[in-house]
This record gives structure tokens, sequence and C-alpha cells, in this order.
């Protein structure tokens, strides 16, 4: 602890930008911040995009000036001295962590004498721990807990690895920034929030079942907000079930409660996810979802047919009759509305700001 006997908490991740993670990670320095943390955080990429809170050590800003090996080595030679100077009681890990080499060079050098949390954000383990499980397994036996985002994250953990550690907070919701957004004015249509990654997001599965649903002929249009690399792969796929008048690609931006808001309700379509923020945000501001059941965090957010409609994941008639059903069942829209809210007041940031204080605290 330092000198005013504040809990010092280093979190660690690649960016502030552009992602679900990162503004996850950003709202997690200020929840910690507002428990009355001492809070740093450490990025790797130099991207921000997001509030946060705490000192800011922003390692992107040499990996800029120089991405050589050698530069690398300097970056993480500074990260250790920061650690070890700052005398931090817990490091929090939101970084992806995919390659046995880099984790063992964190665990036997830049972590030396700490017992980090790692975070996992997705339920594609793969992207949180090295397939060479033997690596995996000592990552876990020097943590001091695994907070996965979803109950089915921490539940999956503890099976695999054979393990306790694993528990289980959810992403909270907060207040969206209120910026009016001109191309948001219309109220008929469906939106799409999400990183433009096809083999995580399968907008093949949303284009297709929007295709196939009544919604084109009733002139409801379906907005696409986010960037990524397949945007040009997702723009092709439009033209070429000739939707490119009634379905718009719009460039990532954090303003997106009026989106939210004035949308028929939002869709969410992936192979694979965490607890996605995407379902939580539109229900906050009382926009009902309809959303494939994959794994995780859908069905630990959704009650099927009182916030929103939960389908089978892959099954393009059944998300198009989904889509249908919100238009036409006038009845179940407006209950699944007058209920979004109530829904997740569970995920507030102050419920779950005290979840990770007492998870710190009662170390």
């Amino acid at each position: 602890m330092n000198e005013n006997n504040q809990i010092k908490v280093c979190i660690v991740t690649i960016s502030l930008g552009k992602g679900g993670a990162e503004r996850s990670t950003a709202m997690l320095s200020r929840m910690l911040d507002s428990q009355g943390f001492d809070v740093h955080l450490v990025i790797l990429t130099n991207s921000i995009d997001y509030e946060y809170a705490g000192t800011l050590f922003n390692l992107g800003e040499l990996k800029e000036k120089s991405n050589s090996v050698f530069g690398r080595f300097i970056r993480f030679k500074k990260l250790r001295r920061y650690l070890v100077s700052q005398n931090f009681d817990f490091i929090i890990d939101n970084r992806n962590r995919q390659f046995a080499k880099t984790e063992l060079f964190y665990l036997n050098y830049v972590y030396k004498g700490f017992n980090p949390i790692y975070v996992v954000r997705s339920f594609k383990l793969e992207q949180y721990f090295p397939k060479k499980k033997s690596v995996a397994k000592k990552m876990i036996k020097r943590s001091f807990k695994i907070v996965g985002v979803s109950q089915a994250i921490a539940e999956e953990i503890n099976r695999k690895y054979k393990t306790q550690k694993a528990i289980a907070i959810y992403n909270p919701i907060a207040p969206l920034p209120d910026k009016i957004v001109d191309d948001a004015t219309s109220s008929k249509y469906i939106i799409f929030l999400g990183r433009l990654v096809e083999d995580v997001k399968n907008f093949s599965l949303l284009l297709e079942a929007y295709k196939r649903s009544d919604l084109p002929e009733k002139n409801i249009e379906l907005k696409i907000l986010g960037d990524g690399p397949d945007k040009e792969l997702i723009q092709r796929k439009i033209e070429l079930l000739q939707l490119e008048n009634i379905v718009h690609l719009i460039p990532f931006t954090p303003a997106i409660k009026t989106y939210l808001e004035r949308a028929k309700f939002l869709v969410l379509t992936s192979h694979y996810e965490g607890f996605p923020r995407v379902l939580i945000e539109a229900l906050s501001v009382g926009t009902p979802v309809v959303s494939v059941d994959c794994n995780s965090g859908p069905r630990e957010i959704i009650i099927h047919k009182k916030n929103g409609l939960l389908v089978e994941n892959h099954n393009t008639q059944a998300l198009s009759e989904a889509m249908n059903t919100m238009i036409s069942n006038e009845e179940l829209y407006i209950e699944l509305k007058s209920y979004a809210k109530e829904s997740v007041q569970h995920l507030e940031m102050s419920n779950i700001a005290s979840q990770w204080s007492k998870l710190v605290q009662h170390a």
C-alpha cells in the first residue's frame, strides 16, 4: 500500500480504443478509482478512445518510435521497472494472452514477485490462455484469481484447467455519451454494433436473415456501426444480396446512445462472445434485443420474451422469424421495451464496482 494506505492496483491492457473489451477496461479503472484505490493503467498500444481514471503509463508511445525486437525489449524492461518501483498490491491483466513464450516471459520476468488477476473477456479461452496447457496451468497457479466476465466463462475455465480460481464478475453498464447523431434521426431501423470481423461477429448470418425477413420490404433499415478488417468483405456481401440501398455501414464512434435509443431493436449474431456489452447498453436505454444463443453471455442477459428474443445460433430462418416477430407483434414488443431497463439494473457500475472492491480487499 502507498503512504495513504490506499491499495495500489495496476491494470495492464493492449489499448483503450475501439472495442467492447477496451471500453470495459477503461470502465474498470473508473470503478476501482471510485472505490478509493490508487489506480494505474499500462497500455501497450497508443490508442485511447474511452474515458479512464488513474495514472496512465503509455508504452504505446515508445512502440510508435521503435517496434523493433530491441525496442520491444526496452519496453518490457521499462514495464518491469515501473511495476517494481510502484510496488503494486495487485496487477489486473486484461491483455489477450495467446502465446506460450510471451506468457512465460511475463511470468518469469515482468510479473515476477506478483500474483496477477487475469481477466478473461471471451468464451474462446485460447485468446486468453496459450494452447500449451502446461503454460496455462502455470499462469493459473501463479495467479491470485481469474475473473471471467460471464458465469459460463468462469465455469469453463474451472472445468478445463481443473481449478477453482475462476470467478464471474459481469461487465457493467454506464451512462452513454449524450450526443445527437444526424443519421440516427430515423426511427425505422435496427442496429448492429461491433468490430467488423466476420469470423467473430458472423455478418453473413446477420445479412442473410435480414434479407429473408420482412424488414427490407417494410423499409426498415439495418445500420451496422463499427470498424474492422472485414469492412470490404461485408460491403461486397451487402451488394451481392442487393441490400446496398437499405443496409448502411457507419464508422466507429463512442457516441452510440442516440443510435441505440432510436433503433427498433439491436441484433447480435456472433459465433462466440464473452459478456456482450452491446446487449446491456441497448437494454439500458430501453431498446430490446434479438440475439443468437452463442457462448457466452446472451443467455445470462436475455430473458426470452421478457427483454428480448434469444434464438438458436447459426439458424438463419429462426433469426429471420425473430426479426419479423419484433415488428409484427406489437403487444410483445411493448412488453419487451417496458422491461428492458429494469432487466439490467443489477449491472450498474456501483454494483459491479462493489464486487471488484470485495475481491481486492479480501485478498
